[in-house]
């Protein structure tokens, strides 16, 4: 008995996109009855998408070096960009921005070098992809570790702070606020690495060894071959292959084996490389040889992180030696090979290419060791040849071909078959390749009989298999490498179930027992059980988030690395031509005896929709189905292949080509089915919503092809509409299907439907595509509940890879037995005769009708472009659904008053009972012109009204949240309307004014940071302020602050649009996008959309059922002809005061060739157009601006404000960096109230100013008028009672006359928790900031920056407001920083005495303030210093202009002498001490340095003992000050060497009045130094010189000249006297 288990129809679904190209089989998380939408062939790999990487380089720190002059080079793929050269110093402040567009996959290197005169410091090196993957696709302030590539022995070589992000189309940057400056000071904390990545790296060694390939295809055409043969004499294998691997921006290449199909290397690639790496990819390539131009024959991806694992008991990436399968184009050569791409590894490969043998290893280095090598340059070395990888295995594959439809009709009626392959063998055209193997069984037929495609309908053909099904099968050798596999497919069964288990559509009461016994099932152990154990009602939802992660990860270790069996490619022949391929990857078809290592596909039928290869495949010719075909496949051992037919639907009998003793074993060629069912299918097409716009109207002339087996029919075409209620059954009689009836039950095959638009010329145009099962009833079967009849459900509709809509539809496939046809239900007639023989959906399966009323608020059109070259002038707003409607009145002038003169206009329809299954609502609007012609302007379809459906307010809902502390008392149970609840919040605590000042100040003088610190009883003193200190800026500050820390902010910055935080403002007023065109196409479609908007429509929408209820009726007793619209204010046209304050700009995209840009604000509101210009800040990307504009408008005609952002230029336009637009409109009649932010303090003076000209108890008393609300009765004790709420809070004030009593706090407190108010109640809009990003039309989708802003609108018949904040820029304050050297002393000794010998310097002391190196200054040179001490009594003086707030020094200059004006930068407030050896023929020695923090160093210890090294390197033991708080301080600091130096501070005008001079000069000059007189030690000391000279430094040259003397002497005496001598010698004398 066979299993019916396995026999299942699966379908393949693709998902995403895997960098490799390689598209993923994906199990469907849909019901049973929706199959996975999709299954349409999209790709797997889409098109090279735009970012732009933006690299923020901010400063340097602990440079390895001396006296270094250091830049920093950002270089992505080919490009690179350079920083300024910053002049001697070790930790350069840069903050300079680099942005580069990259248009390619994320396997390239960030690499960021720093450079010192052209020599390499260090370097830093990661993926792109891996910013990309980080949260918010960026790295924020983190630091990067510097490396030398050269001396991997040196350690780390200094620390770059920088911000990494990388920005794609429809990407927003959030930019964390600032953490405090000491956090960021943590190196070690902060450091730039992905999460889960130890901060100390080690080095280590990358082995990749490379052994041999085999099955490269020929890479020239036998002509050329011949060519070669006739020249050469002999016929050689025409390739030259080599390997390439590239890891980590390093390239590592293996020999050239000259004409070699299955070359043999033995060789080791070397990587040296930090592990674990930034670089999570290796990219192996195969690559041909050639003169001209080296071509890639294959590409494989190596994923470290799938070959180790960091665990416990882990282990570092490891492979093989295993064989990699590489996949691309097709193995035909052709001189121009259109799929080259996919050799590169761009695509997923539609053919086999070749396989590699090789392993990777790695190992850890020990840098201490004398025997490693420093440099990090790739070796290639030889390796020992291996002997083959596992045990060869025959391996059998076996295909039965069920059905084939659905064949694009462009392919022509010629002869069509399928072609299999899984190994790299040159496939013969033909019939079958028949092969006599020595058992005499057949050893492959790897293709179908060819079959001429009957038609189906106009679009698609299909073969005429019938009851006779080709077979194919293949025998083929591999290495057994099936427990990988195996291990694999577990891992893929236990993710299936935990899918199957809905997790994102199961109801929450369900989540604790399915999933949680899932997992139990799945035995995945002590996990799962501490999962269960956790879930709990409130953390169900964390809880399915944890186990969508650990689905994940199921999936990532399911992607197995190794394995030795190449995918089967299955390929669509016409004319022997290939035209269309599938691929199926090889473990998912795998046989195994245990049933829980089988491949999810193996022994079952499965759906496989064919596709074009390569770039053919993208777009609208992608989106075309070119073949769809029923297989099954099998694929296991040759000697386990008794049971490869055991998943086949039953009823078939064998046809085997072989007659005779042996073919009992033999496979068979073909199957014949002898068992047939008859079915009649019953389609039931209600509707569809969202339909894609294929014409330029902006609508669609839509129509459903619907396609069951090899049958096909059509709806009737509806015009002019995206949302389509076709209500229609189509029937299908007489399909046959064949297998055995319970199987067909169980699993029929499935059903797809196409949406396409008619066009009155040319071919229909596809729309959009969704997949369904029917609902199967056997003959025997009744019909009725809870099957039958089926309900309709909705279908999604995929576009290529976006979403195209719905389609709501019921499928039921009903046997026709014995009887005939007079066994199924009857179908209804015809009830509309208008339709002709179109049957409706019958009434068991259409929804029940309930009749609604709709009111429709008609307010305005807004923002109408011109239609046909002629602007909108008389509009008209349609609106209907389900086939009624009603019509706005007429605007007779749109350019006067778009708004319409009748507010409210109602109708009533039938509509179901179930709001999901609710129509479309469709929004036309047309344009009444000359001679009664209509033209369309635009469309909107609101596809879901459940939120514009009114419901009653629960009575017994008290409405008031609990936000804040409340006490509250019921007063009457019965009655909790009439009860009275006293909501107490705690009040702040009440604050001096002293103390609040201080506060703010103290923030807003760390820039955000509020810090008080005692040490060793040092307690560092805050100075008081006068309360003219505090502006706007010191409250911005603060609440900037406040997001960091939890404390009740003073001021809201929001780091988005305020619209976003409160629903678009649409409380009841809601803005509908009008739309005309076509819509966009794949990836581009929501950035399209944007382009497609033609107008606004202003309006809402209220539905209820009728005949309507009593509250109902009292709800629109006040103005029956209002609806349930009451209370809403006019549409008159009214003047407004808009206020547009902006305080600043972020992250600016550089738009001028420097990498800066000069930006400018620009305001655009109806006909008023404010460009300041004069007043643009040059180049900045961070600017502050600090303005505010009054702009005088009129709504509705000036109703949307554009804030632009451009850059000026000295030549030509200037160019528009991005812009953002507020609907201003809906802000002001928002109940939210959003003309002017409510502050959270009421203040009449001082820079806290109530600055709306309504004071809190005007404003309460309007809105308890409006809202019909009882109150406000202010009470005494502090009390005010709204409606039945008690309030409390403070009722004095205070002035410049003293305190007084007011009601203002009061009404405050009842604003600021308006929100509590029962019925009426909602957030009012508090004082805040708010971000909104900055586009550019030109560069859709991606960010260009930020701007800070808001907006204050005051209506012009209510009082004038007062003058408009000042929120200017703060101006630097002057200071003067005087520094007087006392001494050195312990300073490194460079120079020899030449006469004495001792060692010596000739000390001297040099200071500047960072940014100011032009102004650095010298004192003078205490020369032959002999113990290192140096006496100066030296006087430096710098002044410098210093922005508290922010903590740095402002310095405005000329970038260079063709600048057109000043920059101003600002650069943190540090002083650099550097000690230096004056030399008087070369250049000077430099010693040592210190980097002195001004806001935060280390405080100077009192002696020279006390003085050490320490005070540098453990900064968080020793007690910081900051000059700007004790502003004169002495001591001893370390710098190789210790200086004595004493630092005061000074205010420009403190300064003035008490002048000093520069060095020892006047006014107030030093006193000269005692210095001792080392100068002519040698002359008053001459003993001692000589005594050095002769024995110290010149011993031996000494020795050798008294030598050379006695020679020359004694050679003189014999020339002296030989002459006498010879003489007496021959006198004999």
């Amino acid at each position: 008995m066979r299993q019916p288990s396995w026999r299942q129809r699966t379908w393949t679904s693709w998902e995403g996109w895997e960098r490799e190209g390689v598209l993923t089989p994906t199990p469907s998380p849909w019901p049973q009855s929706q199959p996975s939408p999709l299954m349409s062939p999209t790709r797997g790999k889409h098109r090279a998408q735009f970012y732009v990487v933006s690299v923020t380089v901010i400063e340097a720190r602990q440079l390895v070096g001396l006296n270094m002059d250091p830049v920093v080079c950002v270089e992505i793929g080919d490009d690179k960009k350079y920083t300024q050269m910053k002049e001697s110093t070790n930790c350069p402040y840069y903050n300079e921005v680099t942005n580069l567009p990259w248009n390619d996959e994320f396997d390239d290197k960030d690499e960021e070098n720093l450079l010192r005169s052209g020599t390499l410091v260090g370097s830093f090196k990661l993926d792109v992809g891996t910013v990309y993957s980080h949260p918010e696709h960026q790295f924020f302030h983190k630091w990067a570790l510097l490396s030398d590539p050269d001396d991997i022995t040196a350690g780390c070589k200094g620390y770059i702070k920088c911000d990494i992000a990388v920005v794609g189309k429809g990407d927003n940057i959030k930019t964390p606020h600032k953490a405090t400056e000491t956090d960021e000071d943590d190196i070690e904390g902060n450091l730039l690495l992905p999460e889960g990545v130890p901060a100390e790296r080690q080095w280590a060694r990358y082995y990749v060894k490379i052994y041999r390939a085999e099955g490269l295809p020929k890479m020239n055409t036998s002509i050329m071959a011949n060519v070669k043969k006739a020249f050469i004499g002999e016929n050689k294998d025409l390739v030259d292959p080599y390997v390439q691997i590239l890891f980590a921006g390093q390239r590592g290449k293996t020999s050239i084996q000259k004409s070699s199909y299955e070359p043999i290397w033995n060789e080791q690639i070397v990587f040296t490389e930090m592990f674990p790496p930034l670089c999570k990819r290796m990219k192996v390539q195969i690559r041909d040889s050639d003169k001209v131009n080296d071509v890639a024959l294959g590409t494989h991806f190596i994923d470290l992180r799938k070959i180790a694992n960091d665990g416990d008991k882990g282990f570092l990436p490891t492979l093989g030696p295993a064989w990699v399968n590489m996949y691309g184009s097709t193995r035909s050569y052709t001189i121009m090979d259109e799929h080259q791409d996919l050799n590169e590894g761009l695509g997923e490969g539609v053919s086999f290419r070749a396989r590699l043998l090789l392993s990777l290893g790695v190992e850890i280095l020990d840098t201490s060791s004398p025997d490693i090598m420093s440099s990090t340059e790739v070796q290639v070395e030889g390796v020992p040849n291996i002997s083959e990888v596992g045990k060869v295995e025959e391996f059998f594959l076996f295909g039965v071909f069920l059905e084939a439809t659905m064949i694009d009709r462009k392919i022509g009626d010629k002869p069509i078959s399928f072609e299999v392959t899984i190994e790299e063998s040159e496939l013969i055209q033909g019939s079958s390749d028949e092969e006599e193997g020595d058992d005499n069984d057949l050893v492959s037929v790897s293709s179908t009989p060819p079959m001429k495609p009957v038609i189906t309908d106009r679009n698609y053909f299909h073969l005429p298999y019938f009851e006779k099904k080709p077979c194919i099968y293949i025998k083929s050798w591999w290495q057994d490498q099936r427990r990988r596999l195996y291990n694999a497919n577990i891992m893929d069964n236990i993710a299936d179930k935990l899918v199957s288990q809905s997790i994102t559509l199961i109801p929450i009461k369900m989540c604790k027992n399915n999933i949680i016994t899932t997992l139990f099932s799945s035995s995945i152990g002590q996990q799962a059980k501490t999962i269960r154990t956790q879930v709990k009602k409130n953390t169900v939802r964390d809880k399915i988030k944890l186990v969508q992660n650990f689905l994940q990860k199921l999936r990532f270790l399911a992607d197995e690395p190794q394995h030795s069996i190449p995918d089967v490619y299955i390929w669509m022949m016409s004319n022997n031509k290939r035209i269309a391929y599938a691929r199926v990857p090889s473990k998912d078809i795998l046989h195994s005896v245990v049933d829980e290592e089988t491949g999810k596909d193996c022994g079952k039928v499965k759906t496989i929709f064919f596709k074009l290869p390569g770039k053919k495949g993208f777009g609208a010719a992608g989106w075309t189905v070119q073949a769809k075909t029923e297989i099954y496949l099998w694929l296991g051992l040759n000697r386990q292949r008794k049971d490869f037919l055991s998943g086949l639907p039953n009823g078939f009998e064998e046809n085997k080509m072989l007659k005779g003793p042996g073919s009992h074993s033999a496979p068979p060629i073909s199957l014949t089915y002898m068992m047939k069912q008859i079915f009649q299918l019953r389609v039931h097409m209600y509707q569809a919503r969202s339909l894609f716009a294929a014409d330029s109207s902006g609508l669609s002339d839509p129509f459903a092809r619907v396609f069951f087996s090899t049958h096909s029919q059509v709806t009737e075409v509806l015009n002019e509409t995206l949302c389509p209620t076709w209500d229609q059954l189509m029937v299908y009689d007489n399909v046959e299907l064949f297998g055995e009836v319970g199987e067909l039950r169980d699993d029929p095959p499935i059903i797809v439907i196409e949406i396409y638009d008619q066009d009155t010329v040319g071919k229909a145009e596809f729309m959009g595509r969704t997949f369904a099962k029917p609902i199967t009833k056997m003959a025997d079967e009744h019909y009725g509940p809870p099957r039958f009849p089926p309900q309709l459900e909705y279908y999604q509709i995929y576009r290529g890879n976006c979403t195209a809509g719905e389609m709501l539809a019921a499928f039921e496939l009903l046997q026709i037995g014995p009887h005939g046809k007079a066994d199924l239900p009857p179908i209804d007639g015809p009830t509309d005769m208008d339709r002709g023989p179109i049957l409706p959906v019958p009434l068991g399966i259409r929804p029940v009708l309930s009749k609604y009323r709709i009111e429709v608020l008609f307010w305005g059109l807004r923002d109408l472009k011109r239609v046909n070259l002629a602007a909108v002038d008389r509009p008209r707003v349609d609106i209907e659904c389900a086939g009624k409607g009603v019509q706005s009145s007429l605007i007779q002038n749109y350019k006067k008053n778009p708004n319409f003169g009748t507010l409210v206009k109602m109708f009533e329809v039938d509509l179901p009972e179930n709001e999901l299954l609710h129509p479309p609502l469709n929004i036309r609007v047309v344009d009444c012109r000359a001679f009664g012609r209509y033209t369309l302007v635009g469309n909107h379809a609101v596809t879901t009204l459940r939120k514009f459906i009114y419901r009653a307010a629960d009575k017994h809902a008290n409405n008031w949240n609990t936000q804040g502390t409340h006490t509250y008392t019921h007063a009457h149970t019965l009655c909790p309307l009439a009860e009275e609840i006293i909501v107490n919040y705690e009040p702040e605590p009440t604050i001096k004014k002293m103390e609040t000042m201080v506060k703010l100040d103290s923030e807003d003088e760390k820039g955000g940071k509020k810090k008080k610190r005692k040490k060793g009883g040092d307690e560092v003193e805050e100075e008081e302020f006068d309360e003219s200190m505090l502006d706007w800026w010191s409250k911005y500050f603060a609440s900037i602050e406040t997001l960091m820390e939890v404390r009740p902010p003073g001021k809201m910055v929001y780091p988005k649009e305020l619209e976003n935080e409160f629903d678009n403002f649409e409380d009841w007023l809601h803005t509908f996008n009008l739309f005309r065109g076509k819509a966009g196409d794949d990836d581009d479609q929501n950035m399209a959309d944007e382009d497609r908007i033609i107008g606004k429509f202003k309006g809402s929408l209220c539905m209820y059922k009728v005949p309507v209820s009593d509250e109902m009726q009292r709800e629109m007793g006040f103005d029956s002809n209002m609806g349930m619209f009451q209370n809403i204010p006019t549409n008159d046209p009214i003047n407004v005061l808009v206020r547009v304050y902006i305080i600043r700009a972020t992250d600016l995209h550089p738009a001028d060739i420097n990498g800066k840009a000069d930006p400018y604000i620009a305001i655009k509101l109806g006909k008023s157009d404010i460009k300041d210009k004069d007043n643009y800040i040059s180049k900045q990307l961070n600017p502050i601006f600090g303005k505010s504009f009054d702009i005088e408008a009129t709504f509705p005609i000036d109703s949307t404000l554009t804030v632009s952002v451009y850059d000026w230029d000295l030549v030509g336009t200037d160019d528009l960096i991005g812009e953002t637009k507020l609907d201003l409109e809906n802000r002001y009649y928002s109940k939210h109230r959003a003309i002017c932010g409510v502050p959270s303090k009421y203040a009449i003076h001082g820079y806290n100013v109530w600055r709306d000209p309504l004071k809190p108890t005007q404003i309460l008393a309007k809105l308890c008028k409006e809202g019909k609300l009882d109150g406000p009765h202010y009470g005494p004790g502090g009390r005010v009672k709204v409606a039945n709420r008690v309030f409390m809070g403070p009722t004095e004030i205070e002035d410049e006359n003293g305190t007084k009593q007011t009601d203002e706090h009061l009404a405050l407190t009842v604003l600021k928790h308006w929100e509590d108010i029962p019925r009426v109640g909602c957030k009012l809009i508090p004082e805040h900031v708010e971000t909104r990003p900055l586009l550019n039309p030109d560069k859709p989708g991606i960010e260009q920056g930020r701007i800070e802003m808001w907006v204050d609108m005051f209506p012009k018949d209510m009082p004038a407001p007062g003058p408009a904040i000042d929120i200017s820029p703060r101006k630097p304050k002057k200071f003067e920083l005087r520094v007087i050297i006392w001494n050195t002393d312990e300073v490194i000794l460079e120079d020899d005495d030449i006469f004495t010998g001792e060692k010596s310097s000739d000390i001297f002391v040099r200071g500047w303030l960072k940014g100011q190196q032009e102004d650095k200054q010298d004192t003078d040179v205490h020369y032959h210093s002999l113990t290192g001490e140096g006496l100066f009594n030296w006087r430096f003086i710098y002044p410098f202009d210093y922005l508290q707030a922010e903590e740095k020094i402002v310095i405005s200059k000329k970038e260079s002498m063709f600048a057109w004006d000043e920059t101003e930068y600002k650069i943190p407030a540090r002083l650099n001490l550097q000690v230096w050896d004056a030399d008087h023929f070369s250049a000077d020695d430099f010693l040592g340095a210190i980097e002195l923090d001004l806001n935060r160093f280390p405080r100077g210890a009192k002696t020279a003992k006390q003085c050490s090294i320490n005070m540098v390197l453990n900064e968080q033991d020793i007690p910081m000050v900051s000059i700007f708080k004790q502003r004169r301080i002495k001591g001893w600091w370390p710098f190789l060497g210790k200086v004595e130096a004493e630092l005061q501070l000074m205010t420009a005008e403190e300064a003035e009045k008490n002048p000093v001079g520069e060095g020892r000069n006047e006014p107030e000059p030093l006193e000269k130094p005692n210095r001792p007189d080392t100068a002519f030690l040698w002359f008053l000391m001459p003993f001692k010189a000589i005594k050095n000279l002769i024995c110290n430094q010149y011993f031996w040259l000494t020795v050798k000249l008294v030598v050379a003397l006695l020679l020359v002497l004694i050679l003189g005496l014999f020339i002296y006297s030989m002459p006498g001598y010879m003489v007496k010698k021959l006198m004999g004398a």
